[in-house]
């Protein structure tokens, strides 16, 4: 049976991203959720007061808060003080957040290497150029290159 362009595209980003999140749950992570990446990605270059993060998410303060809290009691992030404005709360990556984005993106680079090994180096690189080419043609380019990825609702 052949498929779209547009199905077969989403339907392997969909089952890649299942065995990435596989492989993240057996290095340590059984927590993570695809969801949490969207709130992480605000905070990977730094620390953000939470409006920034909600601003930057497209979503309330309150729920930009509940995402922070439940990353927070998972122990993947924390909250702390603004050194320019101690009334200012910063969330920032803890060590355990660290660490998962590190697993994450090892995982991701091995898996990149295992698909190359299985389609070749060059059809490897022309199936990365062609998404990257696609994600911009449909307007996502900027978000990713800006690490404002929005969730699907």
């Amino acid at each position: 049976m052949e498929i779209d362009l547009v199905t077969a595209v989403h339907l392997a980003g969909l089952a890649l991203n299942a065995e990435a999140l596989r492989r993240v749950h057996a290095a340590g992570h059984p927590e993570i959720r695809v969801s949490h990446g969207f709130v992480v990605q605000h905070v990977v270059e730094g620390p953000r007061p939470i409006g920034e993060i909600a601003e930057r998410m497209g979503v309330t303060q309150q729920a930009a808060s509940k995402a922070v809290a439940e990353l927070e009691r998972l122990g993947y992030l924390e909250r702390t003080s603004d050194p320019r404005d101690a009334r200012v709360r910063l969330v920032r990556l803890s060590a355990r957040g660290t660490a998962v984005v590190e697993d994450t993106r090892r995982i991701r680079a091995e898996m990149e290497e295992e698909l190359a090994d299985v389609l070749g180096a060059g059809r490897a690189a022309a199936l990365r150029s062609a998404a990257q080419e696609a994600l911009d043609w449909a307007g996502g380019g900027e978000a990713v290159r800006a690490r404002r990825v929005r969730a699907l609702s």
